[in-house]
């Protein structure tokens, strides 16, 4: 992505775009596997992040990288403009609608975090964050 004059002198907003963390998950996970990093250090998801990945998450194909025992499961938390300090979960393409309806409504801007967890052993990792 490039910037424009105007971007570097702050007289234009840059783009928003997704932040892809692939690469250091590969990374994490390859350190894992090497004994470099514990297992412990790598499998403390929040309990509320675990809570939600067996209740509200969705769940994967792919299993956990760590534990190789359980599937993983995606869950989304959404923080922005007019919504709890705490952000809010999403789990249905609806609510990522009404979400956008309320942003055009009221203004500001919300941002999405997509996160894999894994409900058995505790393994989680930022995938992406989407400008919504």
């Amino acid at each position: 992505m490039g910037f424009s004059v105007g971007a570097l002198r702050g007289g234009e907003q840059p783009q928003r775009g997704i932040v892809d963390h692939r690469l250091a998950r590969r990374m994490l996970i390859n350190q894992v596997r090497l004994g470099r990093i514990s297992r412990t250090e790598v499998c403390d998801a929040h309990p509320e992040l675990i809570r939600a990945a067996r209740n509200v998450g969705t769940e994967t194909a792919a299993e956990c990288p760590i534990c190789e025992e359980s599937k993983l499961s995606i869950v989304t938390y959404v923080f922005g403009h007019r919504l709890p300090a705490s952000g809010k979960c999403v789990s249905t393409a609806k609510e990522i609608r009404d979400l956008r309806r309320m942003l055009r409504k009221y203004g500001g801007e919300m941002t999405a975090y997509v996160v894999e967890a894994c409900p058995e052993c505790r393994w989680h990792h930022l995938l992406r964050i989407i400008p919504v």
